[in-house]
């Protein structure tokens, strides 16, 4: 008869909160060498208002995907989502890495309230990657401002890009409000097939 090999216990998530389940306690296991300990303390730190420039500074250097979820959601999820929060995401936005910007992106569009207070700074931001990536942000934004952001973004923006993005979401979410300056787009980009293109199909998605 074949050898039984032993049934592995995979270590329960008890074993790993091994520290005080404290402020400092919760701080110090974010720098444990264990990710699950690290996930643990992330999501334990929703109780603590005072944590946020703790776990920012912790997803600044993490790299363990899991681990930097579990911390944005406690960011976005609970009282932590503060100006602190907010301006460290905002700074990720410019993050040579693709992940952790998309993940910055993702975190902001759940803090309606705290990124309407910045988002205007965003729109104007001299680096159009930063306009387009806010401009993402509104996708899914619930702010009642969404539509007159986009609207001066389409009346100002000189960047083909970022007006190109502003008006396929216009398609989505623009209302009677819309139709003129997406007019006037077409107008100041005459010579660009895709703004005629996307300001044409947002013209019948809100006419029609």
């Amino acid at each position: 008869m074949g050898l039984v090999k032993p049934h592995h216990v995979a270590p329960s998530g008890k074993n790993e909160r091994k520290r005080t389940r404290d402020l400092a306690g919760l701080v110090a296991e974010l720098e444990d060498p264990n990710a699950t300990a690290r996930r643990w303390a992330a999501r334990d730190l929703r109780d603590w208002p005072g944590a946020s420039a703790a776990l920012l500074d912790r997803l600044m250097r993490e790299p363990d995907h899991s681990v930097r979820e579990v911390i944005l959601t406690t960011l976005t999820l609970s009282a932590l989502g503060d100006a602190v929060a907010v301006a460290a995401l905002v700074s990720l936005l410019r993050s040579e890495d693709a992940n952790l910007r998309n993940e910055a992106i993702e975190a902001m569009k759940h803090l309606p309230v705290e990124v309407a207070a910045v988002m205007g700074g965003l729109l104007e931001d001299p680096d159009p990657d930063v306009r387009i990536f806010a401009v993402n942000i509104l996708e899914s934004l619930r702010h009642p401002d969404v539509e007159s952001w986009l609207l001066a973004v389409i009346a100002r923006d000189p960047h083909l890009n970022v007006c190109a993005t502003a008006v396929d979401l216009l398609g989505e979410v623009g209302s009677v409000r819309a139709v003129e300056p997406l007019r006037l787009l077409k107008a100041r980009f005459g010579g660009e097939p895709y703004i005629q293109f996307a300001a044409d199909l947002a013209l019948s998605r809100i006419e029609g």
